[in-house]
């Protein structure tokens, strides 16, 4: 059977690692500070933590929390962009995946996190979405954490047309057996207003 392509896929025929890699370089170049997702995580959990960057892309991310001790695994559809992750991390673990598939590449469960940063959820091949949210779920450990970022709205899209609704997402953590512990408007912890383009979620999996 054909998988579906993801919206990703769609947007940029999987060739974009090197040039997502660039883009991110110049804005460091520039002083921008490229590093808020991975400090977001850091204040949530202690090192040395076992962390799942779903949708790691070029591993921007989990590069950058491996550096602070945490124990990272990066999975990712794109080979573009895994090509540049293990270029730049080689004894890191990165695996080419399909997150709807995700319980075919032998993962060890029991992460204390998984992140889907960087529009993962919004660009998700269509139907695809309470899979993955499920596929996530089942990786974490009693009390471990999903945490998400995403565009609400064409101006943090890089879609013309929004894919998710909050609730809807909300409504697949709650089928994946997680509950909502905080939601905020940026990685820098600004709180989040109804009706915000982007959000940013903490889900956690039950302690019992």
């Amino acid at each position: 059977m054909t998988r579906q392509r993801d919206r990703w896929a769609e947007l940029t025929g999987g060739q974009a690692g090197e040039e997502y890699a660039e883009r991110f370089a110049q804005l460091a170049a520039s002083g921008h500070d490229i590093h808020g997702e991975a400090a977001f995580c850091t204040a949530l959990l202690k090192p040395p933590a076992r962390v799942l960057d779903a949708g790691c892309g070029t591993g921007r991310v989990a590069i950058r929390l491996a550096e602070l001790g945490y124990n990272c695994t990066g999975v990712d559809v794109d080979p573009s962009m895994l090509a540049v992750a293990r270029r730049d991390a080689p004894t890191q673990e990165w695996l080419h995946s399909d997150l709807s598939h995700l319980d075919t590449v032998g993962l060890n469960p029991g992460f204390d996190l998984v992140l889907a940063a960087g529009n993962v959820i919004p660009l998700l091949a269509s139907g695809t979405e309470p899979t993955v949210v499920r596929q996530l779920a089942a990786v974490l450990r009693p009390g471990g954490l999903l945490v998400t970022g995403m565009g609400l709205d064409a101006a943090h899209l890089p879609l013309p047309d929004p894919t998710v609704t909050l609730p809807d997402f909300d409504h697949w953590c709650t089928q994946a057996g997680l509950a909502l512990r905080h939601r905020y408007a940026t990685w820098g912890g600004d709180p989040y207003q109804q009706g915000g383009g982007y959000a940013v979620s903490v889900h956690a999996r039950p302690t019992a």
